[in-house]
């Protein structure tokens, strides 16, 4: 009976030796999968993925970049202010940039013009015949030019005319094209944070950018 019994209670302990550990075994819940939403990994940084108002305790890009008091907050909505201003400034240097260019242009192809004019006038070509009439000089000209003489290029109207940048000229485009980029793409990992404050911090900055440096001329044309 006892070998029986010792028989037949090795399979009961087996059972239940197996079935501690599988209760003990932890299952996920709703409410841990949603308190990483408002907590970071560990780290003690308020992190949302929703619509929220941190500002204590709040973290973003990294975890060295974490708020301990107000006063480190409002620093770093000014920060944020001041960034989105830096975008618009960036953004105005390229047109400069440009404009600066297209002037450069125009006025290299004026001088060359005029050394042609000027070239040609000292050639000889193209005399003027002075028309008289009784015994005084009409104040008419004719300009007669010679068969020897080139026919006269047409000029083309400066504002018809297309800039290619030079390598050099190119470069600092794509310069300041890798500024904006990068710039805007910071702020835009700062919306992803879903907070508030630092979105409000981000219209304001562009508000205050374009005020600055959006305050130019106007073009009107005659329609």
């Amino acid at each position: 009976m006892e070998s029986m019994n010792m028989a037949t209670g090795m399979p009961s302990m087996d059972m239940s030796s197996t079935a501690a550990p599988m209760a003990s075994t932890p299952t996920s819940s709703p409410s841990s999968g949603m308190g990483m939403s408002g907590m970071g990994m560990g780290s003690g940084c308020k992190i949302s993925m929703l619509w929220n108002w941190y500002s204590v305790d709040a973290c973003f890009i990294s975890s060295t970049w974490r708020i301990t008091s107000k006063g480190k907050f409002a620093g770093s909505c000014i920060g944020v202010i001041c960034l989105v201003i830096a975008l618009e400034f960036l953004r105005r240097l390229q047109r400069e940039y440009d404009a600066y260019l297209v002037k450069q242009h125009r006025v290299r192809n004026a001088q060359t013009h005029s050394s042609v004019h000027e070239q040609g006038s000292e050639d000889g070509h193209g005399p003027d015949i002075e028309a008289s009439g009784k015994g005084n000089y009409d104040s008419n000209r004719v300009h007669v030019t010679s068969a020897s003489s080139p026919a006269p290029h047409p000029v083309a109207n400066p504002k018809s005319q297309r800039l290619v940048p030079t390598v050099f000229q190119q470069a600092i485009r794509a310069l300041l094209h890798m500024l904006q980029f990068a710039v805007a793409y910071f702020i835009m990992l700062l919306a992803m944070y879903y907070n508030g404050y630092i979105i409000i911090c981000i219209i304001i900055g562009a508000y205050l950018g374009s005020f600055i440096f959006s305050w130019e001329g106007i073009q009107m044309t005659d329609a």
